[in-house]
């Protein structure tokens, strides 16, 4: 990722996206261009296409990646950005045949999640991700790590070439932030049980990213969690207790990382710490932005990550939030009801949590489950 310093304008980037025939391929870029306007850089021309199979040398073959190369040129871009995973040689390649910077969604998201830890520990979590990344980076992309560096007053074994070097030193970089990760785990752990112990009831915000989830916690606990209009606003959790007065009793809401599609394996590996919070609820406050054209396949991702992480099975509320934003005729006819979530009826409320239109019918909502759950109804 091309990095300007804070004065300078954001570098012109091209999006490139490619179809090979899946469900939710986004012919737009819209959200890889949200991603990008997120990072800090500024989409200038955008270019889908369609392919059978990625070219292995190239990704998108050569006849495409020439008229990549004419596109960036005509509008002046410094760097070019795809919405799919490139392998190491494929990256290589292009930035050969393009003579410019080439990122894939996986830095991009990596870059954004770098800009925004606050904590000590998503800023290790995030470090951990850019060291796996960077470790696959390593073979053959860079050539002056060709050369060797072993011999008298080196560092290194005789004969250690410089990318042995720089793998077995980033080897050790991610052998240490996962120990103190597994400290900092501990920690959580300890945290639980003392909440266990006071027989406490946990509830955790899921969502797909920009559903609105943080402004529905700072509505439900009155704080003042940072909340905006953009991509991955909150990544590290936050954990305040709600009072239910129909419940006469207080639960423990955690706002988390929101989702979305692909994901890095590696950034969900890294936040397991984070999305604890979520295995380990008792219940899921799945945050849906109802007035997104692609709410259902982002339904589906939440849902996949989940299953990932081990916490499919645990109850969920559909919210289906951003209520002021659907036009009159899309506005529903009840504002609660049930939605099929992979075979399974599910609670759905619609409410508005900027406006805060249904937010008093969710508490209400949620004190009934509590008081369910505490006569030993549901779990």
């Amino acid at each position: 990722m091309t990095n300007l310093p804070p004065d300078r304008p954001s570098a012109p980037t091209l999006l490139v996206g490619v179809d090979f025939g899946l469900p939710h391929f986004d012919a737009e870029l819209e959200e890889l261009g949200l991603l990008a306007q997120t990072a800090g850089l500024n989409p200038v021309a955008r270019l889908a296409c369609k392919r059978k199979a990625p070219d292995a040398a190239l990704f998108v073959g050569s006849g495409k990646a020439d008229e990549i190369k004419a596109l960036a040129a005509q509008h002046g871009v410094q760097e070019i950005l795809f919405d799919q995973s490139l392998s190491p040689a494929q990256q290589r390649n292009l930035e050969r045949h393009l003579e410019l910077p080439v990122n894939d969604r996986t830095l991009l998201i990596l870059e954004i999640f770098g800009q925004r830890a606050r904590s000590h520990e998503g800023k290790l979590q995030v470090e951990l991700a850019r060291m796996q990344y960077l470790s696959t980076r390593l073979v053959r992309r860079w050539s002056h790590l060709e050369r060797q560096s072993g011999g008298i007053g080196m560092r290194g074994g005789p004969g250690e070439t410089q990318i042995e070097l720089d793998r077995r030193m980033i080897g050790d970089n991610i052998r240490k932030i996962k120990e103190r990760l597994h400290k900092v785990k501990r920690q959580r752990q300890t945290q639980r049980r003392q909440r266990e112990r006071r027989d406490a009831f946990n509830i955790s915000l899921v969502g797909y990213t920009n559903a609105g989830k943080t402004t529905l916690f700072n509505a439900l606990v009155k704080a003042r969690a940072y909340a905006a209009d953009q991509l991955f606003a909150t990544l590290d959790t936050t954990t305040r207790q709600l009072y239910l007065g129909e419940a006469a009793r207080s639960v423990s809401l955690s706002d988390t990382v929101g989702f979305i599609r692909d994901l890095p394996h590696g950034l969900i590996d890294a936040f397991q710490a984070t999305l604890q919070e979520a295995v380990d609820a008792d219940l899921l406050l799945h945050v849906v932005d109802a007035a997104s054209p692609h709410f259902l396949e982002q339904i589906s991702e939440v849902q996949r990550v989940l299953t990932e992480i081990g916490a499919a099975e645990i109850p969920q509320v559909l919210v289906f939030n951003k209520l002021d934003a659907l036009e009159i005729e899309r506005r529903p006819l009840q504002m609660q009801d049930s939605f099929d979530l992979a075979g399974v009826q599910t609670p759905r409320i619609f409410l508005s949590a900027r406006q805060g239109e249904g937010v008093a019918a969710l508490r209400q909502q949620l004190a009934g489950i509590v008081c369910a759950c505490d006569l030993g109804t549901i779990r």
